[in-house]
């Protein structure tokens, strides 16, 4: 547990941390942020241990630069899944994952979906490569460059890495959505959740979403971009029949985002076989007693977490022989209860 006043530095430290675990960071799409004001880059290095062997993690960032990720010293594309642990974090800003569009959804999803089946990672990507070809091609029949029929080799590419795209989102969803139905319920929230994937095409294979891409081409040649298909996906989080994102209250959503996290916790235990990393930012500050200790025996139960907390009576079992205590002032880590410090 990782203590000390507002500002002193906690969240930084549980990004540094998500960001060499990882090689995003869990706050922000820019990435500029990361680097301290007078700094020109910023660097990152983790120990971890556990699975196949121990690894050092290096994550380095340049404005204006390739990100450089290295594991034991060689350099590698990506987070390199092998042999990074999986980690899930909240922070009070990700609040936007309930509260915000769904393109925050959608990204967090296919995140998971990547941790799950890392060889299916590139799904993703390889479905943004040729939305982007076909927005393209779509530019230039409008600028007269081409013509309509050019655009049933990009229809039948996009339809393709769609559907794998979308079969994988319901195959999260079909094994995340029970575990985050109990995991409501044990934190505390007072009516049932239910979680849903809502794919904006009805289609059951490519074949289908190709056909409704060519009914919008139209559509989307005067618009000037392809306004259909899994990028426009959404995933429902409901409490008592209603959404959270519109109708939840503050503590709700909170609530529902934990239970999520926890939910994806658990997924990915039974299925790497041990219980990602949780970093948790300020969660115990707006929960009241009876979900904080709940909150608290779901963290016993097992896996590593580190949670921030203002005051350590804030966490339940803070004081307890397992738990290693730190105490953070602006620009030094210590362990509590010692006079010394560490920058």
């Amino acid at each position: 547990m990782v203590s000390g006043p507002n500002g002193a530095g906690k969240t930084n430290l549980l990004e540094a941390a998500y960001f060499a675990l990882t090689a995003r960071t869990p706050r922000t799409s820019n990435e500029r942020e990361l680097v301290r004001r007078g700094a020109s880059v910023t660097r990152v290095e983790a120990d971890v241990e556990g699975g196949d062997a121990p690894h050092r993690l290096e994550v380095a960032f340049t404005p204006g630069e390739p990100k450089q990720v290295r594991v034991d010293g060689a350099a590698v594309e990506g987070a390199a899944a092998e042999s990074r642990p999986a980690v899930v974090v909240f922070l009070p800003d990700r609040l936007e994952l309930v509260k915000g569009p769904p393109s925050l959804r959608r990204g967090h999803l296919d995140q998971l979906v990547a941790a799950l089946w890392p060889a299916r990672a590139t799904t993703r990507s390889a479905y943004s490569r040729a939305l982007a070809q076909r927005n393209a091609l779509v530019a230039r029949i409008r600028a007269g460059v081409s013509g309509r029929g050019a655009l049933d080799a990009w229809d039948a590419e996009l339809a393709r890495q769609g559907a794998e795209l979308m079969a994988d989102r319901r195959e999260a969803i079909g094994a995340l959505a029970p575990r985050f139905e109990a995991m409501a319920l044990d934190l505390g929230l007072p009516e049932p959740a239910s979680l849903a994937y809502r794919p904006r095409s009805r289609a059951a294979d490519a074949e289908g979403l190709a056909t409704e891409l060519a009914e919008r081409r139209g559509a989307d040649l005067e618009r000037g971009f392809t306004a259909h298909g899994p990028h426009r996906d959404d995933v429902a989080l409901i409490h008592g029949g209603a959404s959270l994102r519109s109708y939840g209250s503050q503590g709700q959503q909170r609530t529902a985002l934990l239970a999520l996290l926890f939910a994806e916790r658990e997924l990915l235990a039974e299925r790497r076989g041990a219980p990602p990393l949780a970093l948790l930012d300020d969660v115990m500050s707006e929960l009241d007693e009876t979900r904080r200790e709940r909150l608290a025996e779901r963290l016993r139960s097992g896996g590593q977490a580190v949670l921030t907390a203002t005051e350590p009576g804030h966490v339940p079992g803070s004081a307890d022989a397992g738990v290693k205590r730190l105490e953070v002032a602006p620009g030094s880590v210590r362990a509590a209860g010692t006079a010394g410090a560490a920058a």
